[in-house]
């Protein structure tokens, strides 16, 4: 019998807020070389992966705080369904309202060989950079298999 290959799932929270009228969506630069250069369809909802037996919305409140160093929000939390981003991956997401200094901003880091080959290991942190964007600018600059949810979020008004 053949394996079947699992799909991985990741949950996250998109913190969003009305700034003179217009709405607002909080996203994150993911940190290291690997993406040092990149910034248009390169940003993200904060997410993660569940632990074993986490739901998926504790999960999201969770990813949120390693990435950004601040506390969830306390809700209404409210759901924007899964989207299946080009590698595969199934992302659950929630949004939230709520408030968020990027200057704050204090990510959890991760370790990786770098440069590839030197034998060397380098701590990044996860998260690099978190800004406020409209949701035409956000649009631009999230990974194009998140940009759902923005729609999903901008739609429901």
């Amino acid at each position: 019998m053949p394996l079947i290959a699992v799909a991985r799932r990741s949950a996250g929270l998109l913190l969003y807020r009305r700034c003179g009228g217009q709405l607002e969506v909080l996203l994150v630069h993911p940190g290291g070389p690997l993406w040092a250069r990149k910034d248009e369809g390169a940003w993200s909802i904060p997410k993660g992966e569940p632990a074993e037996g986490e739901d998926g919305l504790s999960a999201a409140k969770r990813e949120f705080e390693e990435e950004t160093g601040a506390t969830a929000p306390a809700g209404p939390f409210v759901t924007l369904d899964a989207v299946r981003q080009a590698g595969g991956k199934i992302v659950d997401a929630w949004a939230a309202e709520g408030e968020f200094d990027p200057s704050g901003l204090n990510s959890n880091m991760f370790e990786m060989e770098w440069p590839p080959g030197s034998g060397r290991r380098q701590q990044f942190p996860e998260v690099d950079r978190a800004e406020w964007f409209t949701i035409d600018e956000a649009r631009r600059k999230i990974l194009r298999g998140q940009a759902p949810f923005l729609d999903r979020l901008a739609a429901r008004g």
